[in-house]
C-alpha cells in the first residue's frame, strides 16, 4: 500500500473536500464510491487513499464539546466553555467536523497540559523532571560522549475482541544499524520461527509469518549499545557547498510553502551550519508541541507543521527535515524508542549533514522543551547533539518492511509499536495491544 502514498499530492475533487470538511463523511465516502470506476489511474488512486483516510478520521476525533469539556471539568472545574472555546481558535485543542459537529481530538487535554505548566498546575499535575536530560547535557561536555546498554523485551498482542483464527504476519521494531547504535544482538524471540530483518534495514523489524488458531503474545528480546557523542560546532569551520535534492514524495517535497519559508529564513545565507540553525530555531520557538492524529490523515506533514506551527516530534522533525533539503542540506529521519531507566515511549528526531562534522543530530521537539523552560543550555544542545536514551529502528521515513505488508500499515511512514495483519485485513492501532519494557539498562561511558 505504500505505493499509494505518492498520490496524496493530488487535491481531492472539489465537492469531494466540500463534504469531507464539514464533516458529512459517509457522503464524501459515498461519492467517492461513484467516481472510483470512471476516475483516470491517478486519481482513482488518490481516493483509494482518501477512502482510507475517511474510514480512520471518527476515530481520532471521539469526543463532542460537551464531553471534552466535562473531561476537563473532572481535573479543574472552573475551566469553562468560553476557554475551551478560545483553546479550540488559538490551536490547542484540535477539532474536526464529523457528523456536522465539531469532535475534538482523542488526546486534545493532555497535548494542552504537556505544554502549558499553568494548565498543568491547575490540574494538579507536577512539573515535568528533566533532571536526567540535564545531567546527560553536563556529563556530554565533561567527558565527550556517553554510552548506556540497554536490554528491551517488546510484545504485542491482538486484542481478545480482534481476535480471530488464521494466518497472522507480525512486525515488531528492533535496532538498526546507525551512527549512535553498537552491538546489536537480537537474542530471544517467541516463538522462536521469527525472520529478523538485515541490520541495516531503513525500517528493521523481527517479523513473525504464522497461522494461530488461539491467541498468543508475540515478543522478542533484544540489546544495545546507545553511543553518542559531543560535538559544538562552529559555524566558523563550516565547509561543503549546498545542493539539490530530488523529492521523495509525498512528504520530502519542496511546496510553495517549504520554498517561501525556507527563503524567507535563509535570505541570502549560504554558511549550512547557519542555516540548519535557523530552521531549528524556527521549528522550536514557533511551533507548539501538540499530539497528532494518525500521521495519514495529515497530508503534506511539513505543510501542516508551518501553517498551523502545531505538531508532535515527527512532525517537527518532518518540517526541520525538509526546510534543510529545500536549502541544500542533507538531511534525513531517524525514529524508534525513548528509553530511560523509568520507562520507554515513542520518539522521532532528525538528522543533518555539515562537513566537517558530517552527520549531526536536531531534536526539535526536545529543543523546544526546554526553550519554553527557560533551559537554554539544553536548547542549544539538541542542535547537533542527541542524548544516548534512544533506540532508533527507523533510520528514514516511510520505508517498506521485510517482508512487506499487503494491507494498510497504521502508520505507513514509521513503526515504532508493531503492526500485525490477517490476510484479509491489517489490525488498527486499537486492536493490537503493544508493550515495551526496560529489562536492563547500565551506563557504560
Amino acid at each position: 500500500m505504500l505505493e499509494l502514498m505518492k498520490y496524496l499530492r493530488i487535491e481531492l475533487p472539489e465537492d469531494i473536500q466540500k463534504a469531507k470538511l464539514s464533516g458529512d463523511l459517509k457522503r464524501a465516502q459515498r461519492m467517492i464510491g461513484l467516481r472510483l470506476c470512471n476516475a483516470p489511474a491517478p486519481m482513482r488512486h488518490r481516493l483509494r487513499l482518501e477512502e482510507e483516510i475517511l474510514r480512520r478520521l471518527p476515530s481520532q476525533y471521539p469526543l463532542n464539546e460537551r464531553e471534552a469539556l466535562k473531561q476537563i471539568q473532572e481535573e479543574i472545574p472552573d475551566f469553562t466553555a468560553d476557554e475551551l472555546t478560545e483553546r479550540e481558535d488559538r490551536g490547542d485543542a484540535d477539532w474536526f467536523m464529523i457528523d456536522g459537529e465539531p469532535r475534538l481530538q482523542k488526546r486534545f487535554y493532555a497535548s494542552m497540559k504537556k505544554v502549558y505548566p499553568e494548565l498543568a498546575a491547575r490540574a494538579g499535575m507536577p512539573a515535568d523532571d528533566k533532571s536526567l536530560l540535564d545531567q546527560n547535557v553536563r556529563d556530554m561536555k565533561e567527558n565527550g560522549e556517553a554510552a548506556w546498554k540497554v536490554k528491551i523485551r517488546h510484545t504485542v498482542q491482538i486484542s481478545d475482541e480482534a481476535f480471530e483464527p488464521g494466518k497472522v504476519l507480525v512486525h515488531i521494531p528492533v535496532p538498526a544499524s546507525c551512527i549512535n547504535m553498537e552491538d546489536i544482538h537480537i537474542l530471544k524471540t517467541e516463538p522462536e520461527n521469527a525472520y529478523t530483518a538485515a541490520l541495516d534495514s531503513l525500517s528493521r523489524t523481527v517479523s513473525f509469518d504464522t497461522e494461530l488458531q488461539e491467541n498468543r503474545p508475540f515478543s522478542v528480546e533484544y540489546e544495545y549499545i546507545s553511543h553518542v557523542r559531543y560535538t559544538d560546532p562552529d559555524p566558523a569551520k563550516a565547509t561543503g557547498g549546498l545542493r539539490e535534492f530530488a523529492d521523495e514524495e509525498p512528504q520530502l517535497v519542496v511546496t510553495p510553502l517549504i520554498r517561501m519559508l525556507c527563503d524567507e529564513l535563509a535570505q541570502d545565507e549560504k554558511n549550512p551550519l547557519v542555516l540548519a540553525r535557523r530552521f531549528y530555531d524556527f521549528v522550536t520557538q514557533n511551533v507548539i508541541y501538540s499530539y497528532m492524529r494518525e500521521y495519514i490523515t495529515l497530508g503534506n506533514i511539513p505543510d501542516y507543521c508551518a501553517s498551523r506551527l502545531r505538531g508532535d516530534c515527527g512532525v517537527q522533525a518532518l518540517l526541520f527535515i525538509e526546510l534543510c533539503r529545500c536549502a541544500g542540506i542533507e538531511a534525513q529521519w531517524q525514529s524508534g524508542l525513548f528509553v530511560t531507566p523509568e520507562g520507554i515511549g515513542h520518539h522521532d528526531w532528525a538528522m543533518f549533514k555539515v562537513e566537517p562534522w558530517g552527520w549531526m543530530f536536531a531534536d526539535c521537539s526536545f529543543g523546544g522543551a526546554a526553550y519554553r523552560a527557560g533551559d537554554m543550555e539544553r536548547y542549544n544542545y539538541y542542535f547537533g547533539n542527541l542524548d544516548p536514551f534512544r533506540m532508533a529502528a527507523n533510520n528514514a521515513v516511510m520505508q517498506e518492511f521485510d517482508p512487506p505488508k499487503k494491507h494498510w500499515r497504521n502508520d505507513p511512514y514509521d513503526n515504532q509499536s508493531g503492526e500485525i495483519e490477517y490476510e484479509s485485513r491489517g489490525l488498527s492501532r486499537e486492536e493490537i495491544i503493544s508493550k515495551a519494557e526496560v529489562l536492563e539498562m547500565t551506563k557504560i561511558r
